[in-house]
């Protein structure tokens, strides 16, 4: 009785073989996603994921973020995530080891520009995320680094967050000692960026596509 009652009738097995997948959001970052120096589940991208599910959207998330990564590191990586995760969209949070590392800011732009690509090319979203650096290597270097992301999105012509870190990069009580990295406290901060630039550029949507129908009527 009880193996009766667990097997699933035809209609139900059509049902359940049918139904689309929850779409997955995949976060590609660096140390600033991946929660480096913060209590598990504290960082912004587990807060999104509670907001998400508060919120009733469907959305499942992937972070995949590598503290330390670079955008050459990424991009080496990109399409095994791709094709491991299947995303319906990618938020790309990768330059700032770049720019903190004085490496050319033309190739930052080409690593990011071909994981824009490779994405689009099999149909997934992307929001790039921007960042800004310290002026370590002059003020020239920063100016076309801060740059390069609103010209980038420009290009590709994809949605932006301009700035991940903006409204608390002035106020030294929302770092770590490194003074690099966001502690807990600034993690809702940089979720409200993060959450506009999903929100603003309709990225996110509370119903699912309907599954293909079965049924194909008589012949």
């Amino acid at each position: 009785m009880l193996l009766a009652a667990t097997v699933l009738s035809p209609v139900q097995a059509i049902a359940s073989a049918t139904a689309p997948a929850k779409p997955l959001i995949l976060i590609y970052g660096d140390s600033l996603s991946a929660e480096y120096g913060l209590k598990r589940g504290t960082g912004w991208v587990a807060l999104l994921q509670d907001r998400l599910a508060r919120e009733g959207f469907p959305h499942r998330i992937m972070n995949a973020s590598i503290s330390g990564e670079t955008t050459a590191g990424g991009l080496s990586r990109f399409d095994t995530a791709l094709k491991k995760h299947q995303p319906s969209l990618v938020l790309l949070q990768l330059g700032a080891n770049d720019g903190l590392r004085g490496l050319a800011i033309s190739q930052t732009r080409r690593n990011l520009a071909e994981m824009i690509d490779r994405a689009r090319t099999q149909g997934v979203a992307v929001l790039l995320i921007g960042i800004r650096i310290p002026p370590n290597y002059g003020p020239d270097y920063s100016r076309q680094f801060d740059s390069l992301f609103s010209q980038l999105a420009g290009e590709k012509e994809v949605p932006l967050v301009p700035f991940l870190l903006d409204g608390l990069a002035d106020n030294p009580m929302m770092f770590q000692a490194d003074t690099i990295h966001p502690n807990e406290k600034a993690q809702p901060a940089i979720l409200r960026n993060v959450w506009i630039g999903l929100s603003s550029n309709g990225l996110l949507q509370k119903t699912q596509p309907v599954a293909p129908s079965t049924d194909h009527g008589s012949r």
